[in-house]
């Protein structure tokens, strides 16, 4: 699959994921319904830091990437705060929120600004090429089991671009 398709694939679902949390009724389905956020943020952020950033860094995207991790940082760090807090308390529900619009505001910079670059600069087939590499990396964290452990042993700084 294309990388950004893939990456385009990935906001979706997580989209979905959020109106799943704010469907879910009780603390329970809440709690479910943030890990499995949790879960496809850990992968898209490490298969964005691992395979694509690295991959697409030039000089017209750095400054775009150099933001976007530290944007992966803040959602990393409101993970692990989460991941502490049990979903019963009265600041879970408005965490996750804030995490939303951080999620919301990164996705709209990638789509509108990074991937046309992206897609200005490399030919499908290398687009192709990345993405298969991104495939078997989701594919290994996401066999691996619970992908949102890592995540708090990734809050102390920004991941290297």
């Amino acid at each position: 699959m294309n990388a950004i398709k893939m990456l385009k694939q990935q906001h979706r679902e997580v989209e979905k994921l959020f109106s799943m949390f704010e469907a879910a009724k009780g603390d329970g389905p809440k709690r479910r319904a943030f890990e499995e956020i949790a879960d496809s943020l850990a992968v898209h952020a490490t298969i964005e830091e691992r395979h694509f950033y690295p991959a697409v860094k030039e000089k017209q995207t750095e400054e775009l990437l150099f933001e976007s991790v530290e944007e992966h940082l803040q959602v990393k760090r409101a993970i692990a705060d989460l991941m502490a807090l049990d979903a019963i308390d009265e600041t879970f529900e408005a965490k996750v929120k804030v995490m939303q619009e951080n999620v919301e505001h990164h996705v709209e910079e990638e789509e509108t600004e990074l991937f046309p670059k992206v897609e200005q600069m490399f030919d499908d087939e290398a687009l192709e090429t990345l993405g298969a590499v991104m495939e078997q990396t989701e594919a290994e964290l996401r066999t691996a089991g619970n992908p949102r452990d890592a995540v708090p042993g990734e809050t102390e700084a920004a991941a290297p671009v």
